[in-house]
């Protein structure tokens, strides 16, 4: 099937989902439907169920849940406030979801992450087994009061879950405690090698023995090696950069903000992508080969963005092929595809413009 279509959420009001079509032969990427939601619930992140007929969002003060009857035709299901502190929903405080993680496998549960200020809790939802729908909050599970949790990834049994703490500057692993159950206990959390690292996003080989840590603050990727037996991340002592080398250190420390790292299709490559906190500087995009155990050989290559990036420059591979990148970029409202090909990316990049500020 040539024509593949993407879904787009906004960081800021007025909330609508954006449907984007892509034809991978004819090489156009247009913007086919815009779907009005609750204005104050523009969606930050969102994730498809594993049937691929629900989107869940993180949407301001509220978690969402909508029906895809076809690329076009999305329904809104439900709204959630965050119930983790009395202080996350009141409009006085900056509380906000942030991040939601669905699991693939049954009792399909969704995992929910609120950043800024009473943010110390992630929460978990059941979801209706005939619609996918978001369903009751049975569990808000502690990090730590100071915690901000911006990215979690399962480990492949879905048995373990690795959370990345912006704000406590740590990695955190939970356990789930059985396979009806999706509540979660802890396991135990280890502190970034750097004060100033800021763990943002995590992503874990498909082996399940290698996990990279993206760096915010410290524009960097850091790779662990998961102990099978604890299942605890375990720091290697390698790191990479996201941003050139030879960038001033005082501008290293607070022009730039690394953003999200994510595995090919394959998983033969990983991708990650830092920010710029200015208009007139580039953001950067990363590529790095791994080996079949997950450990990276290399890193390929570090390339500018076509501006700052904004908020966003989000990375998101396809799930169906290696070739293909889509980036967010919400600093001209854009969102643009690359041709990933003979470990470079290709000259063509195809792009739509937005009239509106992107996540």
């Amino acid at each position: 099937m040539p024509v593949h279509h993407l879904m787009v959420g906004t960081w800021t009001p007025p909330g609508a989902i954006f449907t984007f079509a892509f034809d991978d032969e004819a090489l156009t990427l247009k913007l086919v439907k815009r779907t009005p939601i609750a204005e104050d619930e523009p969606i930050s992140w969102m994730t498809f169920n594993h049937t691929k007929k629900t989107i869940y969002g993180a949407a301001m003060k509220k978690w969402s849940s909508f029906a895809v009857e076809s690329p076009t035709t999305i329904t809104h299901q439900a709204s959630h406030p965050m119930q983790h502190n009395p202080n996350a929903s009141l409009s006085t405080t900056n509380t906000r979801a942030i991040f939601l993680l669905a699991a693939q496998k049954p009792p399909y549960a969704v995992y929910c992450n609120p950043f800024y200020d009473h943010a110390g809790h992630g929460a978990v939802f059941t979801t209706d087994p005939a619609t996918g729908a978001l369903l009751e909050n049975v569990q808000n599970y502690e990090y730590q009061p100071n915690s901000g949790i911006h990215g979690m990834v399962f480990d492949p049994s879905e048995t373990y879950l690795y959370s990345a703490d912006l704000r406590a500057n740590k990695i955190w692993v939970h356990r789930r405690r059985s396979a009806t159950d999706p509540a979660l206990d802890l396991v135990g959390s280890v502190e970034c090698p750097e004060k100033r690292d800021h763990p943002r996003w995590v992503a874990l080989h498909p082996s399940g023995h290698y996990l990279y840590a993206l760096m915010e603050k410290g524009n960097q990727i850091r790779e662990y090696v998961i102990d099978q037996e604890t299942h605890m991340p375990i720091y290697t002592r390698r790191h990479w950069p996201l941003i050139p080398p030879g960038i001033p250190e005082s501008d290293r420390w607070t022009q730039y903000r690394a953003d999200v790292c994510t595995l090919s299709s394959s998983g033969r490559y990983l991708f990650a992508s830092s920010r710029a906190n200015k208009f007139d500087l580039t953001g950067y995009i990363a590529a790095f080969a791994l080996s079949e155990e997950g450990a990276v050989e290399r890193q390929i290559l570090l390339n500018p963005t076509p501006t700052s990036g904004g908020h966003s420059n989000a990375v998101s591979p396809s799930p169906w092929t290696d070739e293909w990148v889509a980036i967010t970029d919400d600093q001209e409202g854009w969102l643009e595809i690359y041709r990933w090909k003979d470990e470079s990316w290709h000259a063509w990049r195809g792009s739509a413009c937005l009239s509106l500020v992107l996540a």
